[in-house]
């Protein structure tokens, strides 16, 4: 299991979380466990008060986890991370005064005296993660952080014998595995993470890449990790849209050039792939990270043949990346069980079964009707479309989202083995659901009118929903009224014919003719001309996830889209869409308007049970359609099973 900062480890109580996590994972079958990254000093946490190993005070706090880990047979690492340039308080320090482009405060560069301190660091911080009980440490020396700014010329311009050359600027990650061997003895394992591929501009070449990992190796590293891209780098490299083992190819490329085991990464999160992987000789050990998030039991469930039980990890980011940026606990959209073990223990049964309706099977009706069936109770899902899914129906169709394709099936086979009564056509009415103990409505939501004069009866003006779902035949030209979530998932899928090769498209040079493994980027346009319109002046997408709305951004302007930010619409006539921005008057003309200008709950049964004399639980969008997605919608689902305990 690859390393995974989850914000625990800053928690008062955080340890103790941590080890119910990780108590999951190993009896899930995870073979080795790399935690989050800790920091050897104050200088170098990722953030103000972020966790450090540097006393054996920080060492005590750990044993709760590796004590946790150990009786249940499961070996774990601590991952040591300095973040130089990319720590995010005024007290930075770099190989060199060079700011980061995503960090507003500028390193100070270290003296020869400061390097030699903070290899210290890395050591004694090694030697106090032995005395907590841990097996070995990983050496974070990609995505970036210190180390990585170490060997990269263009982030060290040091004159000094850690600068210069390759050699002088290898120096420190030598140095530091080389002491970590001497200090801690041949049965403490050291993993060194390598970053093989940079992808920003004058990155490492592929010779130094295969010079550091013989050098690691001969100072005394048992196993190297893959890195691939630097935070800073504009490719994405774990997002839904990367290929699936979408960058095994470069651990594969260095296969043969040490003898000690390579382990390769990134977006790889089912069984039958993995083992794709391992046959054709990309690597010889797999780390997968948040696939664990999403199903702690992922191996298990492999090893026993039930694959379609696997709660498969969509590469969203949502719950996990994005939460971390944000300074909050990590957790998973398909599984809000993840990090919060102890609030929603799997083991819980209620102590009165009863006889439950959840209406509408979309994400929050799915979760709530599998964990309240989980939890014991008899459970009747009705659903008045022919499939379950809601709105997820439409999500898998996104070019980039086909993964929740695997949600609908795992739910399937979810609602399957708990003996779930799935009613699929059925429209139920208020009064079948009087002899019900309990009530659960997930009726979702349902799209806005667009209030423009001469709309009404126009008919280019269509719904997404008649979008997304292919109900409509659509011409050249499009405007996307609205620059939401949905807006960018419209133009995603209006944009599929210019989605051509991943690599191609985001500049990625599989040759590793460039340094870095960065080339030019293509811009493929379209067959279609697609606008996108939005009454705010703010950035277009400034509400999409942190870490993936750059992507989506970038992706949609490659393909041509043209983005109109501050619009005022006025009317709508036989000419196009009249609108006013910047103080002008315009007209676009298109031959759709796709409307997708927000949603609004539905819960058409609520006031009818209410008059019933009978209250219904309202969870997902009939709760509240405001910034409604699915992950507050399965978390949702899920606290209210655990409320009829």
């Amino acid at each position: 299991m690859g390393s995974m900062h989850l914000g625990l480890e800053e928690e008062s109580d955080g340890f103790d979380k941590l080890a119910d996590f990780y108590v999951e994972r190993v009896r899930g079958g995870v073979g080795l466990i790399v935690t989050g990254g800790i920091s050897p000093n104050r200088r170098g946490v990722l953030g103000p008060n972020g966790a450090r190993m540097q006393s054996m005070r920080h060492a005590k706090k750990h044993q709760a986890v590796t004590k946790a880990v150990h009786q249940e047979g499961g070996r774990i690492l601590m991952q040591i991370l300095h973040g130089g340039r990319y720590s995010y308080h005024p007290f930075n320090v770099a190989p060199s005064a060079l700011k980061a482009p995503i960090n507003r405060f500028k390193p100070r560069a270290l003296s020869e005296r400061g390097v030699a301190r903070t290899i210290d660091d890395f050591v004694n911080a090694a030697n106090l993660a032995q005395k907590a009980g841990y097996d070995g440490v990983e050496i974070m020396g990609s995505e970036g952080y210190l180390i990585n700014q170490f060997l990269v010329a263009s982030t060290n311009t040091r004159k000094d014998k850690y600068g210069g050359s390759f050699e002088n600027r290898m120096r420190f990650p030598v140095e530091i595995i080389r002491r970590i061997r001497e200090l801690l003895g041949n049965d403490f394992v050291i993993m060194y993470r390598l970053s093989m591929m940079d992808l920003v501009a004058d990155g490492s070449s592929w010779d130094e890449v295969v010079e550091l990992a013989q050098a690691i190796e001969k100072a005394g590293a048992n196993i190297i990790n893959t890195g691939i891209g630097w935070h800073e780098a504009r490719v994405p490299t774990i997002a839904t849209l990367v290929p699936r083992g979408g960058f095994t190819f470069v651990t594969k490329r260095l296969m043969g050039s040490v003898s000690i085991p390579l382990v390769t990464t990134n977006r790889l999160n089912m069984p039958g792939l993995c083992e794709e992987v391992l046959e054709e000789g990309c690597a010889d050990l797999i780390s997968m990270a948040r696939p664990f998030l999403a199903d702690p039991e992922l191996v298990l469930k492999a090893k026993s043949n039930r694959t379609d039980e696997i709660n498969t990890c969509i590469g969203c980011n949502q719950a996990c990346l994005d939460q971390i940026f944000k300074q909050q606990v990590a957790s998973c959209l398909v599984n809000p069980r993840a990090a919060h073990e102890s609030n929603w223990p799997m083991h819980a049964r209620a102590e009165r079964p009863q006889k439950i309706a959840v209406v509408g099977a979309g994400p929050a009706g799915l979760s709530a009707a599998t964990e309240l069936a989980r939890t014991g109770h008899q459970v009747t899902l009705y659903e008045k479309g022919i499939q379950i899914g809601g709105q997820f129906n439409m999500a898998k169709q996104i070019p980039g989202k086909e993964e929740f394709h695997e949600t609908l099936r795992y739910f399937n086979k979810q609602l399957e083995l708990l003996g779930v009564n799935v009613q699929l056509n059925v429209e139920v009415g208020a009064g079948e659901l009087l002899g019900y103990d309990e009530v659960v409505l997930a009726t979702g939501v349902r799209p806005r009118a667009w209030n423009v004069p001469g709309q009404d009866k126009d008919s280019r003006v269509i719904s997404y929903i008649d979008v997304l779902m292919g109900h409509v035949k659509l011409g050249d030209t499009i405007a996307i009224i609205g620059a939401g979530g949905i807006g960018f998932d419209v133009a995603e899928y209006l944009l599929h014919d210019a989605r051509r090769n991943f690599y191609d498209t985001w500049g990625i040079d599989t040759k590793f003719k460039q340094r870095g493994g960065l080339r030019a980027s293509e811009n493929i346009i379209s067959t279609r001309t697609v606008h996108m319109l939005q009454r705010s002046t703010k950035k277009m997408g400034s509400g999409l996830g942190k870490t993936t709305g750059w992507i989506h951004r970038m992706g949609l302007r490659k393909a041509g889209v043209l983005m109109h930010t501050g619009v005022s619409y006025q009317s709508l006539t036989s000419e196009g869409l009249c609108y006013n921005q910047d103080g002008m008057e315009r007209i676009l003309a298109a031959d759709n308007y796709v409307i997708c200008v927000g949603q609004e709950s539905f819960h058409p049964l609520a006031e009818d049970l209410e008059m019933m004399g009978k209250t219904a639980h309202l969870i997902g969008g009939a709760r509240n359609a405001s910034r409604l997605d699915a992950q507050r919608a399965i978390k949702e689902g899920l606290e209210m099973a655990y409320s009829l305990l």
